[in-house]
């Protein structure tokens, strides 16, 4: 009987170091959602994007992504993102998906304009860019340079 005691009681000693390492991750991943004002951005492509993809501006997260939909008109992707109230974005500010390296998750990055206005809650960032397509690019490179290296060949 002494032998099962240990065994639970390790068990239990187990479980416990878990449950505060999880608690001790989620407190330092700052993966909490944004809460502020909402903004929507239109893109051709968002992929590799998913609610609660960071917004960044200058590398620091400033916002997150609540929603996405698509446009019936314009077959559009449209994002909602959710800003930090105390970050004021003017009206001309650029919005582009971007990754954090070759094998990294991707996010949004924000970039500032020159306008005095700023955009207000449920504005729109009108200035987009869609992520880069890292396969199709490799995909083009090695095709046009066999398709390159196949026309120079001299036949004998």
């Amino acid at each position: 009987m002494g032998k099962n005691l240990v065994e639970t009681l390790m068990g239990a000693v187990v479980l416990v170091v878990a449950g505060m390492f999880l608690v001790f991750a989620y407190s330092t991943a700052d993966i909490r959602p944004v809460r502020g004002y909402t903004l929507t951005a239109k893109f051709q492509s968002i992929d590799g994007v998913r609610l609660g993809t960071d917004v960044k501006l200058a590398g620091i997260k400033v916002g997150s992504v609540v929603a996405q939909a698509l446009d019936p008109q314009t077959y559009e992707a449209v994002l909602t993102l959710s800003i930090e109230a105390h970050v004021k974005l003017p009206r001309d500010t650029s919005a582009q998906i971007t990754s954090e390296g070759l094998l990294g998750g991707t996010y949004i990055a924000l970039s500032p304009g020159a306008e005095d206005r700023m955009l207000a809650a449920g504005g729109e960032i009108r200035h987009t860019q869609s992520p880069v397509n890292l396969v199709q690019l490799l995909g083009r490179f090695i095709f046009n340079s066999a398709e390159g290296a196949a026309g120079q060949a001299k036949p004998n």
